[in-house]
């Protein structure tokens, strides 16, 4: 009997036989149940409700059809992920647009493609998308971002709701100036608001408190301009398992006592309660995917720390350089075998910070070995660059106990292509 790790029901030594190493490996079945979650507890039990699903988490052709299949939009914040769902086949009307600096190109192209709603970010954006509505003929619909003010406790990076972000406007601005400008636009189809607190959360309370200063400023909104929203977004934030990390949380949590709140606000005013967006991504990417790499060098220092290289690292997933994230590892071969090394998995780069995770427990490891970093399917892929011209891994997706090739990996004539 095979002692390898398993990965939904297909050997992992096996996958990096056949596709190579470093690799992407992400569940379908994974991903297809959390979008059916998503529909379960929230689509499906609360009336005037959507999901989009935030794309730049994970974004491939084959991801933008999955989670479209499975009845949810998607979030995008460039235009080349405008271009990507597109060409996946993404219907339009599904896609809503954020960013805090949308280019001219961008906004054109979002109304060439007669995207479903784009979030406004500040003043600017507003009239710039005013005057090329009105070029080209278009009446786009929008949400303004509001920065409720209310701190997420999260990594400083992955923080947007108080009051110092670059994201949105503030609650003050949008009740002195900003819903007039956007109600007066005859090129602008203003149907409410959007925030987002913070990404990686594992308690309610912010958006909690973010829903309360929301609810209050629409009040004051209707007082002074008679405007009720037809759509508020709260964004996503939902947490999930990382090394050191609680469980994931659930949709439910947070958006039941969400919608508590807003029901109430709603029947309390007599106004017709807005439609409810939501915007899941890491959530529902994130531990559908691992990645796994080839053990080169094994070595112990001066200081007697034993360092474990592996073929990856810093170009395939910055997230520990950038956010000290962590992650937990699996011995690939020797699955089942005593985990009581402790050493430092070290990437490959020509960086002191290429260092994937610090005191890991393995077996013990020889060059040749695989080892799978965990939870690795929300940004590493979507954030691997080339640095020392490393050419970005392959992306294999695995359901029922079947590997199928979804992004082919990068050759060094890749990397040189552009280049005149």
């Amino acid at each position: 009997m095979s002692n390898n790790m398993m990965f939904y029901g297909c050997d992992v030594a096996e996958l990096v036989k056949e596709y190579g190493s470093p690799l992407y490996v992400m569940s379908e079945d994974d991903i297809r149940e959390r979008c059916r979650e998503v529909k379960s507890v929230f689509i499906d039990k609360y009336p005037n409700t959507r999901a989009v699903y935030a794309s730049k988490a994970f974004q491939t052709l084959e991801i933008c059809r999955i989670v479209q299949q499975e009845g949810i939009g998607l979030d995008v914040v460039s235009g080349g992920e405008i271009f990507a769902a597109i060409r996946a086949g993404v219907n339009p009307a599904d896609i809503v647009f954020h960013g805090n600096t949308k280019t001219y190109g961008e906004l054109k192209l979002a109304l060439e493609e007669n995207v479903g709603t784009i979030v406004v970010d500040n003043l600017s954006e507003l009239a710039l998308l005013d005057e090329l509505a009105a070029e080209m003929g278009k009446v786009p619909g929008i949400v303004m971002r509001i920065t409720p003010g209310v701190d997420s406790h999260t990594h400083e990076f992955i923080s947007t709701g108080q009051e110092d972000s670059k994201f949105g406007f503030a609650i003050q601005e949008v009740i002195d100036f900003a819903t007039e400008k956007a109600m007066k636009s005859s090129h602008l189809d203003f149907r409410g608001f959007h925030f987002h607190v913070g990404s990686q959360l594992h308690d309610n309370m912010s958006h909690l408190m973010a829903v309360d200063k929301v609810l209050d400023m629409l009040t004051v909104i209707k007082e002074k301009y008679g405007y009720v929203p037809r759509e508020l977004n709260t964004g996503g934030g939902f947490g999930v398992h990382y090394a050191g990390d609680p469980e994931r949380t659930h949709v439910s949590y947070f958006m039941d006592p969400v919608m508590e709140k807003i029901d109430a606000y709603f029947a309390k005013t007599g106004d017709p309660r807005p439609m409810i967006t939501i915007e899941p991504g890491r959530w529902i990417v994130a531990e559908a995917g691992i990645t796994v790499y080839e053990v080169g060098s094994v070595k112990t220092n001066a200081a007697g720390r034993t360092y474990i290289g592996v073929d990856g690292g810093f170009p395939d997933n910055p997230r520990p350089a950038l956010y000290d994230a962590k992650y937990e590892v699996k011995a690939v071969e020797k699955y089942d075998e005593p985990y009581d090394q402790v050493v430092t998995v070290a990437g490959k780069c020509c960086e002191s910070g290429d260092i994937l995770i610090w005191d890991a427990e393995l077996p013990k490891l020889e060059r040749g070995d695989h080892i799978a970093v965990l939870c690795t399917g929300a940004y590493n892929y979507s954030m691997a660059s080339n640095y020392n011209r490393v050419p970005r891994p392959a992306v294999v997706m695995v359901s029922e106990g079947k590997a199928h090739l979804s992004v082919r990996r990068e050759t060094y004539e890749d990397l040189i292509a552009r280049e005149l």
